[in-house]
C-alpha cells in the first residue's frame, strides 16, 4: 500500500492548463479531485458563509471510521440536495415496482438473529422497485444507465430495505460527494439537456477529475446498462453490511440478487431504435410477463467473511467503488425471491414507496462504509420533503406488516389515533404502553472505534484503477470492444477537448491497448499523459463472474420471438414455430402489415399482435419471416418491413426465413450466416436465438 496521503492537504501534482478553463489546477491522490487554486477564486462555503478547508471528504472519528453527526457541512449539502426536487425522486425517477416474496432456502443462524434469515421455508411478502438512475419520472426505460435494484421485505420483525443496483460498485467513496456526482450526471443547468444520458460535458469533466470513479465507468460504459429485460439483471447491495449472531458476534456480508432467466444486454443500436419504438419497453415487458404468469425471479446470495478475511484483501472493502470477486469469496444462495403481483395502483404503490438503508431487523447492522454512512441519513430526509411529512411510513406501500407503535405523536398527514395520556417513555401512568426490549430488540454491533477525527480520506481507498482493469481485462473480446466503443461515442459529444484527454489519460492506467482504441477513435494525433497515481496498478487475478457473455444461460426462457407475416402465409409454418418458441418457454407475437390481421394460404384469417410499422424487430430477441412470394412483394415496398429484417440482421439475432422471407432479405441486402436459417431447420433457430450471433459484429459495425 502506498505510503502517501490521499488528502489535498498531503499531496499536490499539478495540471497544465487547457484552453477551456483559466488558472492551475491541483490533483490530490487518492480520492480527491482537482481543486481550483490561486488565480483569485473566491472561496466555497457554507450557506453561513463559513469557508470550507475540505469538500472531499466527510468528518469521520478516524480514517476507516463512522461518520460524524455533528458533521454540519456534510448535513447542509445533503439536506439541501434531498430537497432539490419536489415531488419527484431526484434520482432513480422512472420505477416499475411489483409485489412478490422472498423464500429463505438456507438459514444464517450461525451468523444472524434476523429471522427473515434463519426460519426456512418462510415466505416473506417484499416490494421490489426497479429503476433508472438519471432520467426524470418522464424518461424513457432504455437508457445506457445503472438501474436502481431495491427491495422492501415486511419481515415479522419490521421492514429490511436493501437498496442497490444492477452493478456492485460505486463511482464515489464519500456520500458528501453524491450531490456533485448527480449535479454532473443530471441535464446541464443553462440548458435543461440532455435528459438521462451521460455523454455531456459536466458528467465527463466530473469522472476526469474523480479517479475513484473510474471503476464505476468501466461496469456504465459494458452491456451490463443496457439489459434486455428488468427481469435479466442482477442486484447488488452493493455496502458491505454486518450480521450480529446470538453471541453478539458480526461477519461482513455483501448481498446479491442473481436472476433465474439469466443476463442477457442490448446492443447500442438497438437500444437507440428501442427509445423510439417503445419508451415504455421494459416496463411493458415486466407487466406481460406477469400478466402471463411467467413470474420473474431470482437467487438471493451472500459473500460472508470476517476482518481477519478483510484485513488480507488487496483493497478496503469499505470502499464502495470495489467489489469482492466471486472467486475469493464464493457466493452462498440462501434463498430466492418472486415477483407475482403488479400494483394496483401505480402512484399509490411505486411513486410513494419509500426506501432506506437504514431500515434494518434486529441481527443486521451496518459498516463504516463512508458513503452508506451518508446514505443512512440521507435518505429519511429525502422523504420528507418528497412525501411531505414524517409520517411518510404509515402509507400503506411503506408500512411493516408486523405491530408497530412508539410515542410519536401528532405531526402533518398524521393518519392514525394513538390514544390514551400518556405519549412519553418512560412512565407509570398505562400499564400498555410501549416499552424498549433490552434482548430482543435492536442492537449495535460493538466495535472499538479509536484514531484522530478529521476529514481524511483512508490509504487503503487509493488504489482507483485496479479493478477497473480487473473488470475490462475480464470481459470478452466482444465485450471489451462494446466498452471502448461506449467510451468513443461518449466523448464525442463531449464539447472540451482537454476533458476528453483527461479521460483517456485515466484509461492508461487500465489497458493501454482501450486507451489507444478510444484516442484512436477521437483521432488523436498523440496519447495524452497518464495522471500521478496515489497507489500502483495491482496485477489482479481475471474473474470470469464479471462478464455477460460468459454468464448467459442456454435458454430461451423469457425471450420474445417475432414472426412477419402478409398475406398468402403458410399457417402450418406459423404453427409450428409458434409452439417449438413457446414450448421452449419463449413468447410469441405475430406481426402483420395490418393489425386486424392476415388472410393465410389456406384461407383463413390470422389477427396480428402488432402491426409492422408499429412493431419493429428490436422488440424481439429473434424473427421468423414466413412470407408468400406475392407476400414478399408485398411488403418490399414498405420500409418498415426491410427495416425489419436489415435491423435483426445487424443487431446479430438469429432469423428463420421461408422461400418468401429469403426474397425480403435479399431486397433488404441482408447476409448469410450460421445465425439465417431456412424455416425447414426449426431446430438450428432454436439453438441459435438463444444467444447472439457474435462472430457477425465485425461484418455491420466498426467497432473501436
Amino acid at each position: 500500500m502506498s505510503k502517501e496521503k490521499t488528502t489535498s492537504r498531503t499531496e499536490k501534482s499539478k495540471r497544465e492548463k487547457s484552453p477551456a478553463s483559466k488558472g492551475d489546477s491541483q490533483r490530490a491522490s487518492g480520492g480527491e479531485m482537482h481543486q481550483i487554486a490561486g488565480g483569485g477564486h473566491p472561496a466555497l462555503t457554507t450557506n453561513q458563509g463559513v469557508a470550507l478547508s475540505d469538500n472531499q471528504n466527510s468528518l469521520r472519528a478516524n480514517p476507516r471510521g463512522p461518520t460524524l453527526l455533528e458533521d454540519f457541512i456534510l448535513r447542509e449539502k445533503i439536506t439541501h440536495f434531498d430537497h432539490e426536487r419536489i415531488p419527484e425522486r431526484i434520482v432513480h425517477a422512472r420505477a416499475t415496482g411489483v409485489h412478490g416474496f422472498f423464500e429463505l432456502t438456507a438459514s444464517l443462524k450461525r451468523y444472524t438473529t434476523a429471522k427473515v434469515l434463519t426460519e426456512v421455508g418462510e415466505k416473506t411478502p417484499v416490494f421490489t422497485r426497479l429503476s433508472t438512475v438519471a432520467g426524470g419520472a418522464g424518461s424513457v426505460d432504455t437508457p445506457r444507465d445503472i438501474r436502481g435494484f431495491a427491495v422492501k421485505f415486511y419481515t415479522k420483525e419490521g421492514n429490511w430495505d436493501i437498496v442497490g443496483n444492477n452493478i456492485p460498485v460505486f463511482f464515489i467513496q464519500d456520500a458528501i460527494k453524491f450531490p456533485d456526482l448527480i449535479h454532473a450526471v443530471k441535464m446541464e443547468p443553462d440548458r435543461g439537456f440532455p435528459q438521462s444520458a451521460t455523454a455531456h460535458d459536466t458528467f465527463w469533466d466530473f469522472i476526469s477529475l474523480t479517479p475513484e470513479s473510474m471503476h464505476t465507468v468501466m461496469w456504465i460504459m459494458s452491456d451490463r446498462t443496457l439489459p434486455r429485460s428488468l427481469r435479466m439483471i442482477e442486484g447488488f447491495g452493493v455496502h458491505s453490511f454486518r450480521l450480529i449472531n446470538e453471541a453478539g458476534q458480526s461477519t461482513f456480508v455483501k448481498f446479491h440478487w442473481r436472476p433465474k432467466l439469466g443476463l442477457q444486454s442490448t446492443i447500442w443500436d438497438e437500444t437507440v431504435k428501442l427509445c423510439g419504438a417503445d419508451q415504455d419497453y421494459h416496463r411493458r415487458d415486466m407487466f406481460e410477463a406477469i400478466a402471463a404468469g411467467h413470474f420473474p425471479e431470482w437467487e438471493f446470495a451472500v459473500q460472508l467473511f470476517t476482518q481477519e478475511q478483510a484485513d488480507k484483501f488487496p483493497f478496503d472493502h469499505l470502499d464502495a467503488s470495489k467489489l469482492i470477486p466471486e472467486e475469493w469469496v464464493p457466493l452462498k444462495v440462501i434463498g430466492r425471491m418472486v415477483l407475482n403481483r403488479w400494483p394496483d395502483n401505480f402512484f399509490a404503490e411505486t411513486e410513494q414507496v419509500a426506501y432506506c438503508p437504514a431500515n434494518v431487523v434486529p441481527g443486521i447492522d451496518f459498516s463504516n462504509d463512508p458513503l452508506l454512512q451518508g446514505r443512512l441519513f440521507s435518505y429519511v430526509d429525502t422523504q420528507l420533503s418528497r412525501l411531505g411529512s414524517s409520517n411518510f411510513h404509515q402509507i400503506p406501500i411503506n408500512a411493516p406488516k408486523c405491530p408497530f407503535g412508539n410515542q410519536q405523536r401528532d405531526g402533518h398527514m398524521q393518519m392514525a389515533q394513538p390514544a390514551g395520556r400518556v405519549a412519553y417513555e418512560p412512565s407509570t401512568l398505562s400499564e400498555n404502553s410501549r416499552r424498549e426490549k433490552a434482548i430482543d430488540g435492536f442492537h449495535s454491533t460493538r466495535v472499538n472505534e479509536t484514531g484522530e477525527k478529521g476529514r481524511i480520506r483512508a490509504e487503503s481507498f487509493a488504489d482507483h484503477y485496479s479493478q477497473a482493469r480487473q473488470f475490462y481485462l475480464s470481459q470478452t473480446s466482444y465485450e471489451q470492444a462494446h466498452i471502448a466503443s461506449a467510451i468513443v461515442f461518449e466523448l464525442s459529444k463531449v464539447e472540451h477537448v482537454h476533458i476528453r484527454e483527461a479521460i483517456v489519460g485515466h484509461l492508461r492506467h487500465i489497458a493501454e491497448d482501450l486507451a489507444k482504441r478510444v484516442a484512436a477513435g477521437l483521432a488523436f494525433d498523440k496519447m495524452p499523459d497518464a495522471p500521478p497515481v496515489a497507489s500502483p496498478v495491482k496485477e489482479m487475478p481475471l474473474s470470469p463472474a464479471l462478464q455477460i457473455i460468459g454468464k448467459m444461460k442456454d435458454t430461451l426462457m423469457g425471450r420474445v420471438i417475432g414472426i412477419l407475416i402478409a398475406d398468402g402465409s403458410e399457417g402450418a409454418d406459423i404453427k409450428k414455430f409458434k409452439k417449438a418458441a413457446t414450448d421452449a418457454g419463449a413468447a410469441v407475437k405475430i406481426v402483420a402489415p395490418k393489425v386486424g390481421g392476415v388472410k393465410l394460404a389456406d384461407g383463413s384469417m390470422l389477427t396480428a399482435d402488432g402491426q409492422l410499422a408499429g412493431t419493429p424487430s428490436v422488440l424481439f430477441d429473434a424473427i421468423v419471416v414466413i412470407l408468400s412470394g406475392e407476400g414478399a412483394k408485398a411488403v418490399s415496398g414498405e420500409s418498415a418491413a426491410i427495416d425489419f429484417v436489415r435491423d435483426a440482421f445487424v443487431h446479430l439475432k438469429a432469423i428463420a426465413a421461408d422461400k418468401g422471407g429469403q426474397e425480403l432479405l435479399k431486397i433488404a441486402n441482408v447476409g448469410q450466416d450460421a445465425g439465417v436459417v431456412a424455416v425447414s431447420d426449426k431446430g438450428a433457430f432454436m439453438a441459435a436465438a438463444k444467444t447472439r450471433q457474435w462472430d457477425r459484429e465485425k461484418s455491420v459495425r466498426t467497432l473501436a
